[in-house]
């Protein structure tokens, strides 16, 4: 009999063909599609306020490894991830020194600060745009571009657009979330190279629409606006800050969904997702506690 048979070694005994750099450049190349858009929607500076970002995120997580004598992470692209989300999240006009200040919040104080990648309780671009719209109010709900492109996102007030037009992305709002056919294109892709599952998306998306139907809003213009698919895309199915479990996957979806609802409809802020998330992002422990697999054989835990 071959011994090596009867090897014993630790754990992990599987291993996947993703790594944390795979997964990170397929985001990337999920994410290009709303970069083209937001180009072609608003402009050579949308490219500029990414790029901005990137950079930005980039750099403060390079300084901050090497002062705390951490090993350098840039190369696992999870910095230019956080950059590209957190650059697509706001509006052309955005000062450049405002998204400095964004891009080294999500890095330095939500991400590096709680130990890095994985270690963070909180999805870094979402927790930036959200002390951004705080701290700069004014330049956060600036979406004045020029005539083609609405000075406000319909859910703020602006003239809500055809559907084709919501589909498309041509109105004003946030550089990646007005073209949904981006957005869903991105999506398709993460799902068919398994980076994401379904659940959390669907059921995010689902739940939205169906609650706004039942409370009289139209669920179209409420799914195609305000951010929805980018965040329930690329942000609520961040693998460090949402659960790990089918089921808890579709808890989480479906809590962002209500959240984002009740604040659309009977809260005085239109847009509710990044809230939304980060609320969730808050219960993710306990909901992959309660909703994480018994090992075979093993004793329920009273």
């Amino acid at each position: 009999m071959d011994n090596s048979m009867l090897l014993v070694s630790p754990s992990p005994h599987v291993r996947a063909r993703h790594s944390t750099r795979s997964i990170m450049l397929d985001v990337v190349i999920a994410l290009v599609p709303a970069l083209v858009a937001s180009a072609v929607i608003f402009g050579w500076r949308a490219l500029l306020v990414v790029a901005f970002c990137v950079g930005w995120c980039v750099v403060a997580e390079y300084i901050f490894e090497r002062i705390c004598k951490r090993p350098v992470t840039v190369g696992d692209l999870s910095a230019v991830v956080t950059g590209m989300l957190l650059g697509l999240n706001l509006p052309v006009s955005i000062p450049l020194w405002q998204a400095a200040v964004g891009s080294i919040v999500a890095i330095v104080v939500v991400k590096q600060l709680f130990g890095g990648i994985g270690r963070n309780f909180a999805n870094p671009a979402i927790t930036a745009r959200i002390v951004m719209v705080i701290s700069f109010a004014e330049s956060m709900s600036d979406f004045s571009v020029n005539d083609a492109v609405s000075s406000a996102t319909p859910l703020s007030g602006g003239e809500m657009p055809s559907v084709l037009r919501l589909f498309l992305g041509d109105y004003g709002g946030c550089l990646g979330e007005t073209c949904a056919l981006a957005l869903i294109i991105g999506g398709v892709y993460l799902v068919a190279r398994r980076v994401i599952t379904w659940h959390t998306p669907v059921v995010f998306v689902a739940t939205v629409f169906v609650l706004t139907w039942l409370l009289g809003e139209n669920p179209v213009e409420q799914v195609l606006t305000g951010g929805l698919l980018l965040g329930a895309i690329f942000m609520a199915t961040d693998y460090s800050t949402t659960p790990s479990t089918k089921w808890g996957k579709v808890i989480f979806g479906l809590g962002c969904g209500v959240i984002t609802v009740l604040i659309r409809v009977f809260g005085n802020y239109p847009e509710g997702v990044s809230f939304a998330i980060l609320f969730m992002n808050i219960l993710t422990p306990y909901i992959s506690t309660l909703t994480k697999r018994r090992p075979f054989g093993g004793a329920k835990v009273k």
